[in-house]
């Protein structure tokens, strides 16, 4: 199940690759969208939680849609 999350400060390539190694190590399938300003996580809601938690802890304001 694919589920996107709004991340609205991400601004630059460099925001893509923090947010792409946090999520990598986290073993989550997604993709970073930096024109749509979006992470996009395919799995379950708790695969959600945590890609939520990891933008959290990177210091983006992350918002499920």
């Amino acid at each position: 199940m694919m589920k996107t999350i709004s991340v609205p400060d991400m601004m630059c390539e460099n925001c893509v690759r923090r947010i792409t190694e946090a999520l990598t190590k986290a073993s989550l399938n997604f993709e970073v969208s930096l024109e749509n300003k979006n992470v996009t996580v395919d799995g379950d809601e708790n695969s959600v939680k945590t890609a939520v938690g990891e933008l959290e802890d990177l210091g983006f304001t992350p918002e499920a849609v």
